[in-house]
């Protein structure tokens, strides 16, 4: 009896984790938190995060083979992304994920991976947000 691992790519599917992530981003284009650190045309942020979550749940290497290695921390460091913002990510991940009906452990295990990287990305405090919409910030 063959022991062969599936990983969480497949067991999710190519066609439901291209769905999840167009799901998420109509939600991140729409929300007040998130759209203002975002481009206003993410068709190519959606095919970069699909490469990216491709490679993250152990499919083929699709992001580091166009982009090179993921460094996210270092590519999110020009946005300021503080504790509220990581946390309408993820709350925009939840609903995409309400959405294309991903459940059981693979939506799990993804959402746990995602909150620690959600959280490895901020960068700035809640504060900066209040100070940008009072214009303190320059």
């Amino acid at each position: 009896m063959e022991n062969k691992y599936i990983s969480q790519y497949e067991k999710i599917g190519e066609n439901k984790l291209r769905q999840l992530v167009n799901a998420f981003y109509h939600r991140v284009g729409q929300h007040p938190d998130l759209a203002p650190i975002f481009p206003k045309d993410l068709t190519e942020t959606a095919r970069k995060q699909t490469q990216f979550l491709t490679q993250f749940l152990g499919g083929p290497p699709l992001y580091t083979s166009e982009h090179g290695h993921p460094r996210l921390r270092a590519r999110h460091l020009p946005f300021p992304i503080t504790p509220k913002r990581a946390e309408s990510w993820l709350n925009c991940m939840r609903e995409a994920m309400d959405e294309v009906e991903l459940t059981g452990a693979e939506r799990e295990e993804l959402y746990s991976r995602l909150v620690i990287t959600a959280h490895h990305m901020i960068n700035s405090p809640d504060e900066y947000e209040e100070q940008n919409e009072k214009g303190e910030v320059q």
